[in-house]
C-alpha cells in the first residue's frame, strides 16, 4: 500500500510540471511564415515572418536551394508579435519541385507555414513541423497532407497549451458526475470551436495580450470554485459548470486562434487548416481528459487512502498557476 501511495505525489508532480510556464510553452503555438509569390518567370517576392518572444526574434532561418539568389536588399519591419523581412529573389527554372530547408525550429516551436503562389494563379500551402527540416515545394496544394499537418499542429497546440490543460483540469474537478462532465466538456468544445473559426476567418479581431490575460484569469477563477465545492458550498458555476465552460471557452478559442492567425493562407487552404487544427485540438483535449479519468479510476480501484488535505491539491494547483499566469501576462501586456 505504501508503494501505491507514491502515485499521488507523482501525479501531482506531473501536473505541477505542466503548470509551470516555460519560454517554450509560451511561444510554441506561433509558427514562422514563408510567403513566396512569383511576380515574373523565375522571380519571387519573399515575405518571411518569424515570431517574437518577449520582444526577441526566435532563431528561425530559411535556406533556399543552390542557384537561387537574392536580388534586392531586405526590407525589415518590426510588428508587436512578428519580425518581418521582405526581398526579391531569382530562381532560374522556378521554385516548384525544389527543396527549401529550415533551421532554428525545434520541439518547442510550431514549425513553419509555407505558401507558394505562381504566375498561373495556382497556390499551395504546407506546414513544416518541427520533426522536419525541409520541404519540397509543390505547384498545387496537397489537401490530404495539409490536413494531416494541421491536425498535428492542433495536437501540439493543446499539448503545449498549459493554460488550456489547466482549465480542463479545473472543469474536471468541478464536475464529478459523468453526465455533467460530458455536458461541460461539450460546451467548452462548442464554444472554443465557434470563437476559433470567427477569429481565424476575420469576423472577430481581439488583441492577443488581453485575450491571454483573461484566459489566465479564467484558470484563477476556477481555483476558489473548486475549494468551495470541496467544502460543500454552492454557486452558479458549481451547479451549472457548463455555463462557465461555454463562456470561458469563447475566450480560449480566441487564444487557440493565435496558432493560425496571420498565416497568409489562401481561403481554400485556410478552411482545410482550420478544420484540421480544430480536430487536432479536440484529439489532444480528449486524450488529456481520458488520461486524467484513467488515473483517477485506477487510484479509486486500488483503494488508496489519501490524506484529507490532498483533496484540495488540484484546486490550489489550478488557482496558483492561474494567479501566476494572470500576473505574468498582465505585466507583459502593459509592457513591464
Amino acid at each position: 500500500m505504501t508503494r501505491f501511495l507514491l502515485l499521488w505525489p507523482m501525479v501531482l508532480a506531473g501536473l505541477l510540471w505542466l503548470a509551470v510556464p516555460t519560454p517554450s510553452a509560451a511561444h510554441e503555438t506561433r509558427p514562422a511564415v514563408l510567403d513566396l509569390r512569383e511576380t515574373s518567370p523565375g522571380q519571387y517576392d519573399v515575405l518571411w515572418r518569424t515570431p517574437l518572444y518577449e520582444g526577441q526574434r526566435l532563431p528561425f532561418a530559411v535556406h533556399f536551394p543552390e542557384g537561387v539568389r537574392q536580388i534586392t536588399a531586405p526590407l525589415l519591419l518590426a510588428w508587436p508579435d512578428w519580425h518581418l523581412e521582405s526581398w526579391r529573389l531569382a530562381a532560374p527554372g522556378g521554385l516548384a519541385g525544389r527543396r527549401i530547408a529550415f533551421s532554428g525550429h525545434d520541439a518547442s516551436t510550431a514549425g513553419v507555414v509555407v505558401r507558394l503562389a505562381s504566375l498561373s494563379g495556382s497556390a499551395s500551402s504546407a506546414v513544416v513541423t518541427p520533426n522536419r527540416d525541409s520541404l519540397i515545394l509543390a505547384g498545387q496544394g496537397a489537401a490530404g497532407a495539409a490536413f494531416a499537418d494541421a491536425v498535428l499542429l492542433g495536437v501540439r497546440h493543446i499539448g503545449y497549451g498549459i493554460d488550456h490543460l489547466l482549465f480542463i483540469l479545473g472543469l474536471l474537478c468541478l464536475t464529478p458526475a459523468r453526465g455533467m462532465l460530458v455536458a461541460t466538456v461539450t460546451a467548452f468544445t462548442v464554444a472554443h470551436s465557434l470563437s476559433l473559426a470567427a477569429a481565424v476567418l476575420g469576423f472577430v479581431e481581439v488583441p492577443a495580450g488581453p485575450v491571454n490575460a483573461v484566459v489566465a484569469l479564467s484558470i484563477l477563477f476556477l481555483g476558489p470554485e473548486i475549494v468551495s465545492r470541496q467544502r460543500g458550498r454552492t454557486s452558479l458555476t458549481i451547479r451549472r459548470p457548463y455555463l462557465a465552460a461555454f463562456g470561458f471557452g469563447l475566450l480560449h478559442g480566441l487564444g487557440f486562434a493565435g496558432g493560425l492567425a496571420g498565416l497568409g493562407l489562401s481561403r481554400e487552404a485556410l478552411a482545410t487548416t482550420l478544420i484540421g487544427f480544430n480536430a487536432g485540438v479536440e484529439i489532444g483535449q480528449l486524450a488529456f481528459v481520458c488520461i486524467l479519468l484513467a488515473v483517477t479510476a485506477s487510484l479509486r480501484r486500488l483503494g488508496i487512502v489519501r490524506p484529507g488535505w490532498l483533496a484540495y491539491a488540484p484546486a490550489y494547483l489550478v488557482g496558483s498557476a492561474g494567479a501566476y499566469l494572470t500576473i505574468a501576462r498582465t505585466a507583459v501586456m502593459v509592457g513591464r
